[in-house]
Formats: C-alpha cells, structure tokens, sequence
C-alpha cells in the first residue's frame, strides 16, 4: 500500500462530517465518543479501530475533556492542522451558544415558576446520570484490588480530608507508577470501543500506512503548539496586568487555566473540582446553581464541561464592576471558555506526532489505569455532594480528627426532590431510557409540580 501522501478525505466534505458529529454530541464523554466512533469509523469507514482506539487512549492520558481532543486528533490526522482547528472548534461551538442563551434565560427568566420547575426537575435528572457515570466507569475501571483500594481512598481523601482534586490525580499516577512495575496486571488502562464488529485500518479510507503530515516533526509541533500557547497564556498575562490579580476575570482566567492543567479523568471529575473550588472557594455559584448548569451542559451538545462557562458567567455577572452584568456575564463566559479549550489544541498538536513511542508504555499505562480508579471515588464524592444539596435545605458541617464532615439537618429534606431522584434512578438504572429522555421526563415533571405549588 502506498503512503499518503495527500489529506484522505477532501476538506469541504470533513468540516460537514464534523459539523454533524457536533451536532449529534449529546450524553457526555462516553455518548460523545460512540457518535464519533459510529459516524467515522463504522458509517465513514475514515479510519480503522485500532487507530481510533490508539488515538483515544493517547487523549486519555491528557488533561481536559477526551472527546474533544479525540476530535481534534482524528481531524488533524485526516486533514492537517486546518482539520484539527476545524473539528475541534465545531465540537465546542454548538454547545457554547446554547448554554450562553440558556444562561441568559436563567439570570433573567429565572425566577418564573416554570423555570423554577425545569431546573428542579432536571437536578433529579442530574443525580441519577451522575451516579449512573460512577457505576458504568466503575464496572470498566476498577478490575483489580489495588485498583478499587485507589478509588476509596480517593473518595476519603477528597469527601472527607478535602483534599485538592489534582494532589488525588498526582498520587494516584504515582501509585500506578510504582504499581506498573511491581504488578503490571493489576495496572492495566480499561479498553475502550464501540462495540462492534473490529473495523480494520487496511479497509479503511487511510489505509494502515501513516501520512506525511502525521510523521514526528518537532519544528512543527514546536512551532504550532507554541502558538497556541501564547493565545492562551498572552490574555491571561494582560488581564492580571491591566485589572490586577484579585479582578473577577483575573481570576476566572487563572483558575480554569489551572483546571486545563491538572484536571485529568473525564468530565465528571474535573466537576468535582470545579465545584469544590467555584463555590467552596470563590463563592461564584451556589451548589444548587452548579446542578442547574450540570443540567444544561446535560441537555446540550459538545462536551459536558462546557458547564465551566456557565460558572464563569455567573461569577462575572455577580460581580461586573462597571460593566453591564450581561455584558460582563458574556465576556466571563467567552474568556472561561477560551482558556478551557484552547490548551487542547496545544496538548493534541505538541504530542500527536509523536503519539506511536506512547503505545505499549507500562507504566503510562499503569498511571492511567490510577488515575481512572480514583477518578470513581470522586465522581462518588460528586454524587453524594450533589445530592445532600439537592435533597437538604441545610447543612451542618462537623469536624473531628482532622476531616470535615456535612451533615444533613434532616427537617430540611425535600421530599418532593427526593422522589423525583428516585423516579430518575428507576428510569436510568431499571428502564435504561436515553440521557436526554430522563432529562425531558423529569422537566416536565418538574414544571408540573412547581405550578401546582408542590414544591
């Protein structure tokens, strides 16, 4: 077979292609990769599983949200650097213009009955697909001892020491480390797949042989993955040396650049981060306010993370100085979501070419399969704090032997958002209904008892 020498697939017809994979971006993370895996690998035939598996596990390794890197991997890989800009910005772009109009209706609309009620329903929705991530990652992710011991005591040392999310990452990658080389079976990453029937890379568009643009190229992948980090860095600089350090958008700035950094494991992680920090920390946003946005980021396409713009527009829009607050909420939303995603493209482009010394590394590998072990405990940690403020109205924090400990004032449960929680559950775990029809279901619910007074 010979190299490819050319792009495999003609450009007008790739941005269309991933248009619709945009378009169709809906569930989180794993709903996200199943269309791209459905669309370009089974439908497309573009490329091959083993290529689009070894891609994956490449964007497993990094920090951020995986499907939009693997988006950007694959569209680099079929078209270049145009196809890699072009797949990864339509992969955010949809759904950054539905939660900014989301967000809109909220801060202005929000105080509706019918508002009120979406969002109470969709908090039920929310806990039960959160739980239900922590379950299916759980039966993929934690297959040996050593590995479920990682996720308890990831879950102890964030729900009960409040340890920082990337001091858990760091000593879980360490713990696979040592584990890789002490006991390798015990440290093995999970597989991922569609599902189907292996399509291999010798049937497919791109054929088994690599192109030329894919060959390691260091002037290259220094030079583009340089510029990219001065888009990202260069308005960070300028924002904390205009408006100083303790400006809202200084802040937003610096702490989602942080979170692009050192949030690895998936969405549902770098969530609990998130709300550990905005609204432990920073008082952006109440916990009840991070379910509202968990929801939308739920009901829309792209990746699950987008919820961090509604965070950064919430903390801009409470605190807008002499800006309007909508005009303020605007900029915190755009400006969370550029130092969100553009560090993606630089990881994607600095280490793709480069991706082939990656495969078969132990203890990389042991590191990741760490790595996704405690990322199970603090999804559980997410779950569980989500619902104390879901289902509770207070809470007492209590300490003892250096942990801290929230503790529900019973009187002040919500009946009505606990059985609309457990209805949730019934449909996610019994019935096994589509994310996006457990959302609608429990809306409309929601909708109905709260202008019927109930809640």
């Amino acid at each position: 077979m010979q190299r490819a020498a050319q792009p495999a697939v003609p450009f007008n017809e790739a941005v269309r292609v991933w248009a619709r994979v945009a378009a169709l971006s809906f569930g989180g993370p794993a709903g996200q990769i199943a269309v791209m895996h459905r669309i370009l690998v089974e439908e497309k035939r573009w490329i091959g599983e083993e290529r689009f598996l070894h891609a994956l596990n490449y964007c497993m390794l990094l920090p951020g949200p995986e499907a939009q890197q693997l988006a950007i991997y694959i569209g680099w890989l079929l078209n270049r650097t145009r196809g890699g800009l072009v797949a990864g910005i339509l992969f955010v772009l949809p759904g950054f213009l539905a939660i900014l109009a989301l967000s809109y209706v909220y801060v202005l609309l929000g105080q509706l009955p019918a508002i009120e009620g979406l969002f109470f329903g969709l908090k039920a929705a929310v806990l039960a697909i959160v739980l239900q991530a922590a379950v299916r990652i759980s039966s993929r992710a934690l297959r040996s001892i050593p590995l479920r011991a990682t996720a308890v005591a990831a879950f102890v040392a964030i729900f009960l020491f409040r340890l920082p999310f990337p001091l858990i990452v760091l000593g879980a990658a360490a713990v696979g480390l040592i584990g890789s080389m002490v006991a390798p079976a015990s440290f093995r990453p999970a597989a991922h797949g569609g599902g189907a029937a292996a399509i291999h890379d010798r049937d497919t568009l791109l054929g088994e042989t690599l192109p030329d643009h894919a060959r390691p190229n260091l002037r290259w992948s220094l030079t583009i993955s340089g510029a990219f980090l001065l888009l990202w860095l260069v308005p960070v600089a300028a924002l904390i040396l205009l408006l100083g350090p303790s400006d809202v958008f200084s802040r937003i700035a610096i702490f989602f650049s942080q979170m692009a950094v050192v949030t690895f494991g998936g969405a549902y992680a770098v969530l609990a981060y998130v709300a550990q920090e905005a609204v432990q920390t920073y008082h952006w946003l109440t916990a009840r306010e991070m379910l509202d946005g968990l929801g939308m980021a739920e009901t829309t396409p792209g990746p699950l993370i987008m919820v961090t713009q509604f965070v950064g527009f919430l903390a801009a829009y409470r605190d807008a100085g002499a800006l309007n607050p909508l005009a303020a909420a605007t900029l915190g939303a755009v400006l969370t979501t550029w130092v969100t995603f553009t560090p993606c493209f630089l990881w994607i482009f600095l280490g793709a070419p480069f991706i082939e010394r990656l495969r078969g590394n132990a203890a990389l590998a042991g590191a990741l399969a760490a790595i996704s072990g405690a990322v199970v405990g603090v999804i559980v940690n997410l779950a569980l704090w989500f619902a104390l403020h879901a289902l509770f109205g207070q809470l007492e924090e209590k300490r003892f032997a250096g942990m801290t400990l929230d503790t529900p004032r019973w009187e002040t449960l919500n009946v009505a958002a606990l059985v609309l929680t457990l209805a949730a559950g019934v449909l996610v775990f019994r019935f096994k209904l589509p994310v996006l029809q457990v959302l609608g279901i429990c809306a409309a619910a929601g909708i109905v008892l709260r202008i019927a007074g109930a809640v």
